[in-house]
């Protein structure tokens, strides 16, 4: 649900025109998501996704668990959401000049795939899917190309070191957690996440230790580093929202709660972007929808 939060920075780029600038897109997870939709040119809409189709027992229900099942519902996302409600135009994105980079775990061979050439929709579909492949949160892993495959954060926690070793010369990057004192420590959830893991294919949940430990020790540090100040090269801009800002919680339900902090997001960007502040306000639109007549 955090996913919100890039999905409103991509909202505005779109916004102030800078979407044809990338020429390399790299996403994973939720992230994916955004990206796909991002290369289509319409980010509102399914910006709304997230407080509108996904704050539902449909998609998250921890109860579940009591059935031995993980309690989320990525069936519902992609086969209701992103086919009937908010359609993904797959074949759109495969004929753009920009390139979808979509990261995805590969579970036997214990190595992240970066994903960037795709034969149909059906493929896309498959590599979105398996990038999106929470562990705990969905029981099992989806099959892509044939072998077992989960989110592709997994074994590389940060999309931009992708991007960084294709040789891209400037890189935007998205973080979705508010600025703040930088914790060097893996968490108590990736510590259980990574156990999960070890049990899913031995090996993966170390992969996962190390791969985590090496974004909060190295690649958050660098990345707050050239935050004000991109330095290095490759340059590498890193947008966060701003401190003080409410954290979206993983698993947040609250439409409210996702909203502000998708306007939390856009003000970042824009803050970033164009050197002024702005006060976000929402703004209503219509959207033309099939209505289904049932003339029995």
């Amino acid at each position: 649900m955090r996913g919100v939060v890039s999905a409103a920075m991509l909202t505005a780029l779109e916004d102030l025109g800078y979407a044809p600038c990338f020429d390399e897109i790299y996403c994973c997870s939720s992230g994916a998501i955004n990206g796909a939709y991002f290369m289509t040119g319409t980010t509102w809409f399914p910006l709304s996704i997230y407080y509108d189709d996904l704050t539902t027992g449909e998609f998250l229900d921890f109860r579940r668990l009591l059935r031995r099942q993980g309690p989320m519902n990525l069936t519902y996302v992609f086969d209701e959401v992103l086919t009937r409600r908010k359609p993904l135009d797959y074949e759109a994105i495969i004929a753009s000049e920009q390139r979808l980079h979509v990261m995805v775990t590969d579970v036997d061979a214990l190595r992240p795939l970066d994903i960037a050439e795709f034969d149909s929709a059906g493929d896309l579909r498959a590599a979105l899917l398996a990038s999106t492949w929470l562990p705990l949160a969905i029981s099992g892993t989806a099959t892509f190309r044939g072998s077992r495959a989960i989110d592709g954060g997994v074994l590389q926690f940060h999309p931009f070191r992708a991007a960084r070793a294709d040789g891209c010369t400037h890189i935007l990057s998205l973080s979705t957690k508010p600025i703040g004192p930088l914790d060097r420590r893996v968490s108590v959830t990736n510590r259980l996440v990574a156990r999960h893991l070890e049990r899913v294919r031995p090996g993966l949940g170390r992969g996962f230790l190390a791969s985590t430990h090496q974004y909060v020790t190295e690649d958050r540090p660098f990345l707050a580093a050239n935050r004000a100040n991109p330095t290095a090269e490759p340059a590498v801009l890193d947008l966060a929202p701003l401190p003080g800002t409410p954290e979206v919680r993983r698993h947040e339900m609250n439409p409210l709660a996702l909203f502000n902090g998708a306007r939390a997001a856009y003000r970042t960007t824009y803050l970033a972007l164009e050197g002024r502040d702005v006060v976000v306000i929402p703004r209503l639109t219509a959207h033309a929808v099939e209505l289904v007549r049932n003339d029995s």
